[in-house]
Order: C-alpha cells, then structure tokens, then sequence
C-alpha cells in the first residue's frame, strides 16, 4: 500500500523536557508532525497515558531507544490520520490504542502497526489511552513470565497504582485470588471494589505475616513487586513453595540483606523485564495475545481501565505532579483537542 493521509497541516503541539528536572521542566512547543515509515501508522492523539518511566525520562535517568522521540509518552490513543507504505492492518479514521517507544504527549505520533490495536467498542479513546502500557506489561510479566494460572494466589505491591490496578482486574477476571499492599485504607477499598480479596496497608501491617495468615501459612504463587528495596528478601520470605517473583520495578533501589538460602529451600523463580526497551517484534507477540484473550473481555465491558484523574496535554507538568504525590488510584491521562472533541471517559 503506498502512502497515504489525512493531515493537512506541517506542525504540532507537543510536551518537551527542557531539562532533567522536576515537573515544572515539562513544556509546551512546536514539532513538525512526523511521517509514518514502512508498516507504522500515524495516529492523531485523543489521548495519551502518563507512566512511572516518562517521570524516570524527565529527570535524566532513563534514555529513549535508540531511533525513538524524546517526546514523553508511552501509549496513546486516537485515529489513523496517515499510513505508512506496506500497512496492512488499519484504514484512515480507525480508532486505535498503541504502544510507542516515545512521543505520546503530542497531537501527533507514529506507531507500529503491529503494536497497535483497534479500540475495544465498549472503551472509550480517553480510556483506551490508559491500556497498551499496563496492559501490555502485566500480560507479559504476570501471564507470560509469572505463569500465573487460575485458582493460584497472587501479591500485588502498589496496588493502586497503574500497574496494579491492571493486574488485579486481570489476575481476578482470569480466576487468580488478589491481595494488594496499598499506602492507605481508601486506596485499599478501591482495590478491593476492583477484585482483591486482601487489601494489606504497608504503613500499619507486615505483609509478610498479612499474606501467611491469608493463606494459611502457605505463602503467595505469584509476586508482582514494583518496588525493590528490602521489599526483596521479604517477597522471598512471602512466596509459596516453587513460587515466582516478577520484578518490574524498583522503586526503592536495589535489594538490601538477601539471604539466597531461602530462594533455594523454597525453589522459587525471581525475574522481570522493562517493556520499552523491546523489539517491535517482541511487543507485537504480546499485542497478539491480548488482542485473542483481553480485547474481547473489554468489549463485553468485564474489564475497564481505572482512571484517575485528565488532564490537558499542556498541563503536563501537573500530571506528573500529581503522580508523583503518590495519591491517585490507577491511571492518569492527558487529552488533546487534536479530534476536535473532548474525551469521553
């Protein structure tokens, strides 16, 4: 297919880093829109997901792949506005969600055919905004790496978070038993309404002994651990036997006090992965899967994205603000008038 489009215009709005920095360091400017290559799709942002690793961006410690935009933003939503030669997936006007390696906040961005998926009939563009990042990491850290099966029992650390707010929902709706650590009693009621059978306050409550009593000394199949920090060697003391700890995050640096001998006498798996630095290939795989087992539990409406809070694309560095306060429950969104309409959500 040769190239085609519907833009009719040169330049966009975009948030730029100015500097590493705080939140402040987010600003407004002028981008000529890019040209979708061979297999990528221009998309015209509805909306764009605001995500731990733009913060880490901003503040100079972690670098876009190579060839990537340094415009933040890892997951946008909107409609096919051009086509890059050989697409095959996506006509002009389809609504779709995606995953980029970079340039979400903007009115524009190019993303891979086959890292994107068409809007779920029951989602809004607002909410879909809100997927391919949590969902395409807990999928392939929670389902593809941490097996997790149904009847088995999974601890989510940072339960209202993004991250955890996606797993519970897909830990529950695929017969997994929930228990989150959450920083307060209201974020704790919130992941319980959303399928946790066990919402453990980590400013008041030991996890460890919260989650042996949960499950009768037994300990948890599956962790999914954003945090690092001491939160390791407790996580080992926590598992099941031949339990699995998927590291996917690390919040408070590096592990402290590791005493191995308990991964070895419990046989226990401890691994991870970063998303952003995969191939196209690799992300399309799992776009694959969640398009054949999550996609339709969304559009019969079993499963919704949380969101928090919107916000519009020039007040991003309020956005960020508000992530790192630490007070929202679930996602946080920026909108564009890009379409020429507010988002639903």
């Amino acid at each position: 297919m040769a190239y085609k489009s519907d833009v009719h215009q040169a330049t966009m709005q975009a948030i730029d880093i100015a500097r590493p920095g705080g939140p402040e360091v987010l600003v407004p400017a002028s981008h000529p829109i890019p040209r979708p290559a061979s297999g990528e799709i221009l998309v015209k942002i509805a909306a764009a997901g605001i995500n731990r690793p733009d913060v880490l961006q901003r503040r100079g410690l972690y670098r876009p792949p190579r060839g990537a935009s340094t415009i933040p933003g890892l997951e946008i939503a909107g409609e096919v506005a051009a086509l890059g030669d050989g697409t095959v997936r996506f006509h002009l006007g389809d609504k779709v969600c995606a995953l980029v390696p970079g340039g979400g906040y903007a009115e524009y961005c190019v993303a891979h055919e086959s890292n994107a998926l068409p809007v779920p009939g029951a989602v809004s563009l607002g909410e879909a905004a809100a997927l391919p990042e949590t969902f395409f990491t807990v999928w392939a850290n929670l389902f593809q790496r941490g097996k997790l099966q149904a009847g088995e029992t999974v601890l989510i650390h940072g339960g209202a978070s993004g991250i955890g707010t996606t797993a519970t929902m897909l830990s529950k709706v695929f017969g997994a038993t929930v228990a989150v650590t959450v920083g307060s009693e209201e974020k704790g009621k919130a992941c319980l309404a959303l399928g946790a059978s066990l919402a453990i306050n980590y400013r008041t409550q030991d996890f460890v002994e919260e989650v042996k009593k949960f499950t009768g000394g037994k300990g948890v199949d599956v962790i999914v651990d954003i945090v690092a920090g001491d939160y390791v060697a407790r996580n080992y003391q926590a598992a099941a036997l031949n339990g699995r700890i998927i590291q996917i995050g690390v919040q408070n640096g590096p592990a402290r006090e590791l005493d191995l001998m308990t991964m070895l006498s419990k046989r226990l798996t401890h691994t991870g992965s970063l998303m952003r630095p995969r191939s196209v290939v690799e992300k399309a795989q799992i776009a694959q899967e969640l398009e054949q087992q999550v996609w339709p539990l969304l559009r019969q409406g079993k499963l919704r994205p949380k969101i928090f809070r919107t916000f519009r694309l020039e007040d991003a560095s309020k956005a960020h603000a508000l992530l790192e306060s630490g007070v929202h429950i679930g996602k946080i969104v920026l909108t564009t008038p890009a379409l020429g309409e507010d988002s639903d959500f």
